[in-house]
Order: C-alpha cells, then structure tokens, then sequence
C-alpha cells in the first residue's frame, strides 16, 4: 500500500518518528544478528560437510565482505527505490538467505546463502543513521541514538549465547532459521511506518542515473584482496599475501580516480569524495575505521585469550563476557542522553580512553588472578564502547549538507566494517608473531608466562591504535559550516524525516 511521509506523519502523530526508528532498528538487529550467531555452529556445520577449517570459515568471511562491499549501494537504492522498496527487499533478501542456508543440502548452497544475508545487511545498516538525522531535531538525535544502540548491541551480545542453546538442541540449520521471526515483524512493520519517500522526502526517481558498476567491481575487489591478504599473512606463503595486498592497493588508487572522473564528469560516484572536505566527517572516518579495527579484533582476541591465555573453560567465557554485554547496552541508552547535551567530540574522546584502558589494565591478569578482575576490565572497555557508539555517527553525520548524509553514513559504515575485518586478522597475525616470539606455541596444552606475554603486547596495540584514534576524535570540535548549520537544523528539519 503506498503511503507517503506525510500521510504516516497525519496518520500517527507525534510518536512517528519513533515507530518508524523502531521499525528499521528490528531490521537492523536481524541482520547483525545473522552475522555473529552462526559463528556457533561452524564446528557442527565443519563436520556435516566434512569442511577444513579454511573453507568453515568462508561462512563467517563472505558474509562480511558482502557486507562490506553492498554498504556502498545504500545511497544509490534510496534514491531510486525509495525507503520502503529498499528496506522491504532487503529484509525478503535476509529471510530468503535464512531459509535457504537452513534447508541446503550442499556447502555451496550454504555460502550463497550467507552472501546473500550479507548483501541485505550491508545495505539496510547504514538508513538507521540517515532516518536519526532527518527524522529528529538536534535536541532528539543523541536520545534516538542511544535507543537504537541499546537495542543493536543485545543483538550480537544475546544471539551466541541462544544460538548455542539451538545448535546443541537442534543442529546447526536452527541457527539460519533465527532470522526469520525478526525478518517478518520487520516487514510488517515496514508496511506500516517506513514511507515510500527518497532521502529528502521526495519522490523515488526510477529513471535516474544507474549505479556506478565500476567503482562497485573495484571496491569488491579491493575489498577481497585486502581481506585475503590478510588472511594469507597467518600462513606460510607470504609471497603471495604480499600480491594480494599490493593488488587492494591498486584497487584502492582505482578507485579513487574513477569515483574523481565520475564528479568531475556530472555523474553520481558510488562514494562522493566531497565527503572528506568536511574535516570532522573526515576525522570521524579514521576515528570510524580505528574503532572498527579495536572492537572486532578484541571480540576475537578475547575469548582466545580467556581460552588459552587464562585457561578457562568456555562457561566461563560467557560468565565474564555478558555482564559486559548487558552494561554495554545500558550505557548506550544513558550516553544518547548526554550527547544530546554535550559535545560529541569530549564523548567519544571518553569511550576511546575507556577502551585503551581496559586494554592496558589485562596487563595486570595473571594465571592466579580472580575472575572478578577480568570482569571489570570487560565491563570498563564496554562502557568505553557505549560512550562511542551514539556519538561517533552524530559528530560525523550532523556537519554534512543534507544531501550528503546518505552517502556520509554509507561511507562511514563502510569504513567501520573495513577496519573490522582488518583488526580480526591484524590480532591474530600480531599474537601468532608475539607466540613465536616468546617461544611459545597455542599447540601446546597449557598456558605459560610467556604466553600471556604475548597476549599482553596484542592488547598493547589495540591501545595504542585507541590513543591513534583520541587524536582523530578532537578533531570532532571543528565548527561545521554555516550552511550546513542552517540547512541539517532548520526548525522544519523534523518535518523532513524520511
């Protein structure tokens, strides 16, 4: 049923904006959802099909660089197919990827399927972000925010644990069905609170310009080289990690010279280079990608060293790592607040000192130390997390002419999950070197001194790239143009929710 924004608007009064949030905020849980819950039962599918480890794991690693890659798409689907055609199809694309990977009788089938999930999910993360900033005024965005956060982060922080319940009761295809009740709820709710409108409210063009396929087969394959080139960098041939590399380096240069031509010629590039020349967007996409690199690579850096480093059993894993998840998702919630009252800049430069803390603070656990103390550097580095999360996207997002922003919180999500990709690889090539180091090996059965040697220096560096990051985040401060000022915070800027 066609509904235009502001028929929802007369429809539903005041409390809109807030359904709609809501409505997106489901979407967005399924797929981030989608994207850590089948971690789980990689071992259970590893032995159906009788995989390697390498090949396993080609199901967590395709679903990220489809994700990766389709983040770029966003701005281009809103434009041409609107908010409710893009969200819709996106989530019929998670569900059918669900259903399909639960029912395949092959690998292959699997893989297509969770590249499938991917593709859907890197297209519908980066609209809750646009709707935050068109949908409510300045006073509101830091509270949205925050709701909408505290929300996202139960997904990953509660989906293992459920998703372990299922693989052990059922078998590893009740993990792909998991999406599925979160994917029709989104759906109808999208037919009841997500407008048909474009960014800006307008109407979708359907003639305009196409896609720019060019900038998107040379960020995919950027994108697949970097990753691959990381990943050889574990093994022995180093050579050909080197080529890899090199080859996203090329990529990289490409692209940035077709997305020029593309401006300069009156085209729509696939990543709008203008962007960059706002400084804080530009300061918050480093901030963005170092931050991307720390969460992801203490997620998997973590555990590992709970397991190996400490000797723990995977119980206790979990013990030490929910709290943490839950005080996450309440800090969240209490810093949107905050953000709608103080500079985004000083709050992400809190989350960031936060989070290079507790890093450096696993120095001081040892073989002997209590758990209580591995508790609380978890839970300080989460709530270090909390206090980035609602007022990264804010500080970069709101200096940005309007229409920029949906091009701004495609780029920066992209950069995110660039720098998250990396940081998984990056930490385990950084302990691997540091084992080696030491003389040690994660072969051995027992944990050492000279084992948590190394962990303590992997964590170093993921402190020290949060220090790298403090710097980028003061320069959030910067004053935003005028124009900008006067277009993103007009008094009818509410009125312009998409």
């Amino acid at each position: 049923m066609p509904a235009s924004l502001a028929g929802l608007q007369a429809r539903h009064g005041p409390r809109y904006r807030w359904l709609l949030l809501l409505a997106v905020m489901i979407g967005t849980m399924a797929s981030i959802m989608s994207s850590t819950i089948v971690n789980v039962a990689i071992p259970d599918m590893s032995h159906h099909f009788m995989l390697g480890q390498e090949r396993a794991q080609w199901v967590s690693s395709g679903f990220m660089v489809a994700t990766t890659v389709s983040m770029l798409t966003t701005p281009w689907l809103l434009s041409r197919y609107g908010y409710r055609r893009t969200y819709v199809g996106t989530m019929v694309m998670l569900m059918a990827g669900g259903i399909v990977g639960g029912l395949a009788n092959s690998f292959s089938l699997v893989l297509a399927a969770r590249v499938a999930e991917g593709l859907a999910a890197g297209v519908v993360q980066p609209i809750p972000a646009i709707i935050i900033m068109r949908a409510f005024g300045p006073h509101e965005q830091g509270r949205a925010s925050g709701l909408f956060g505290m929300g996202v982060v139960l997904a990953p922080a509660l989906g293992p644990s459920v998703g372990g319940v299922l693989v052990d009761l059922f078998g590893w295809r009740s993990i792909f069905f998991m999406v599925v009740p979160l994917c029709l709820v989104s759906l109808w709710m999208a037919y009841r609170y997500v407008p048909d409108a474009a960014p800006g409210g307008v109407e979708p063009n359907r003639r305009g310009a196409m896609i720019d396929w060019r900038g998107l087969l040379l960020g995919a394959v950027g994108t697949l080289c970097l990753l691959n080139g990381m990943v050889e960098l574990h093994g022995a041939g180093r050579a050909h990690a080197f080529v890899l590399l090199g080859g996203a380096l090329a990529a990289l240069a490409a692209f940035i010279w077709w997305q020029r031509r593309m401006a300069a010629s009156g085209g729509t590039p696939l990543m709008n280079l203008a962007l960059f020349g706002f400084r804080p967007f530009a300061m918050g996409s480093i901030v963005a990608f170092i931050y991307g690199t720390a969460l992801f690579g203490s997620t998997y850096l973590l555990p590992v060293y709970l397991q190996l480093g400490l000797n723990l059993s995977a119980s206790h894993v979990g013990t030490i790592l929910l709290p943490a998840g839950l005080v996450l998702a309440a800090t969240i919630a209490g810093v949107g607040r905050l953000a709608d009252k103080h500079p985004t800049w000083l709050l992400v430069s809190i989350g960031l000192a936060l989070l290079a803390a507790s890093f450096a603070l696993m120095l001081t656990v040892s073989l002997a130390s209590g758990l209580w103390m591995l508790v609380v550097w978890a839970v300080l580095g989460r709530i270090g997390l909390g206090f980035i999360l609602p007022s990264l996207n804010l500080g970069s997002l709101r200096p940005l002419h309007e229409h920029l922003l949906s091009q701004g919180s495609s780029a920066i999500n992209f950069l995110r999950m660039l720098g998250g990709a990396i940081g998984v690889s990056l930490c385990g090539i950084v302990l691997e070197w540091r084992i080696a180091a030491h003389g040690d090996s994660l072969a051995n059965t027992t944990s050492s001194p000279a084992r948590l040697a190394a962990f303590n220096e992997s964590f170093l560096m993921l402190a020290a790239l949060c220090v790298l990051a403090m710097v980028a985040a003061w320069q959030l401060r910067m004053p935003a143009p005028a124009e900008s000022i006067s277009s993103g915070n007009s008094p009818n800027h509410k009125q312009d929710a998409d």
